[in-house]
């Protein structure tokens, strides 16, 4: 699987960096249908378009790690 895998989601681009990700599991607490932690324990997308932007954006918000970047439509970072 990628180390770097991104969506585009509410005008979003939302990416996971999978070398980061320790598998605490705060996104999954905040969106549990946007995200998920796989069989490595590492978070992967679910359905992100389900969840509302402010959803998302706590979710991405949530990360101890800063595994999940969320950058707007024309590339300013919002999270972390």
């Amino acid at each position: 699987m990628d180390e770097l895998t991104d969506r585009v989601v509410h005008g979003l681009t939302i990416s996971i960096d999978r070398t980061l990700c320790v598998g605490f599991g705060d996104c999954v607490d905040e969106a549990v249908e946007a995200f998920r932690l796989d069989a490595e324990g590492v978070v992967v997308f679910v359905e992100p378009e389900r969840v509302a932007r402010e959803c998302i954006l706590r979710a991405c918000d949530a990360c101890p790690v800063d595994a999940i970047t969320v950058r707007d439509a024309e590339g300013r970072q919002l999270v972390p």
